[in-house]
């Protein structure tokens, strides 16, 4: 009795270069196995392209408008396995080596895209491991040393948002996510607050209780509330609990 057909590989090309998407179709020609169910010029196509087609492959470009490869790397979550797809950056290439399928550095070759595209299926058969960190980690590795988030994306759904830093008034831990605050609503994200916390700047950011890290801009005052507890009480109203270790912070920062 004949074994059913395997399953078609689906995969999504995310570039914002029509050129290297076509060099990635010609390179996929020759692979009956694999469908192409979406193409992307930009990173907001891509997060809307993977929660709908659900795809099993994407070739991720990591230089593009919008939303780059890092960030859509954090937003389409650890389902399908990537192929990064970059034109130069050693020291993120140094991340994709150890945590990610592979990558391939532009122009690619005929005989590299072979290897990556091998290596894709490994891992979809299950004969080589997932990686080793969550995407959000995985993009926090791949970023140079005090290069700090000036944006933070957040997908509601098929939806993209991006909340500037500048405008990020505190965020607060949910379990595995976090809710963050800006002009007066609130996003939540599937992130650690301690994840976050390491990816803001330390002289604007202040993790003040385990639970909430506060903007330093938008502390108007602190109060006490009971016993060796205190408030910390925002320009926009809003009150937050204050550890003592974080009172301790908090009072050195304000008395600066």
């Amino acid at each position: 009795m004949n074994s059913p057909a395997a399953r078609a590989i689906r995969a999504v090309l995310v570039d914002d270069e029509d050129l290297a998407r076509q060099v990635l179709r010609e390179f996929l020609s020759a692979h009956s196995e694999i469908e192409i169910v979406a193409e992307c010029a930009n990173g907001f196509e891509a997060v809307k392209a993977v929660a709908e087609h659900k795809p099993d492959l994407v070739f991720l470009d990591i230089q593009m408008p919008k939303l780059d490869g890092f960030e859509v790397l954090e937003l389409i979550g650890p389902g399908p396995a990537v192929i990064f797809v970059t034109a130069y950056d050693t020291f993120a290439i140094r991340a994709f080596e150890v945590h990610a399928v592979d990558y391939l550095l532009k122009p690619i070759g005929a005989q590299r895209f072979e290897a990556a595209l091998e290596r894709a299926k490994q891992r979809l058969a299950g004969r080589l491991p997932s990686a080793a960190l969550p995407a959000i980690e995985l993009a926090a590795a791949a970023r140079p040393p005090q290069q700090y988030l000036d944006r933070i994306p957040v997908r509601d759904g098929t939806s993209v948002f991006i909340i500037p830093v500048a405008k990020l008034d505190y965020a607060e831990a949910q379990d595995d996510y976090v809710a963050l605050a800006a002009e007066g609503k609130k996003h939540l994200k599937q992130q650690t607050i301690a994840s976050l916390e390491t990816a803001l700047d330390p002289s604007r950011f202040l993790r003040i209780h385990r639970s909430y890290i506060v903007n330093l801009e938008r502390v108007a005052k602190i109060e006490p509330y009971g016993k060796d507890s205190y408030v910390a009480v925002l320009h926009s109203g809003a009150r937050l609990p204050v550890s003592r270790a974080g009172h301790t912070r908090l009072r050195q920062f304000l008395d600066r």
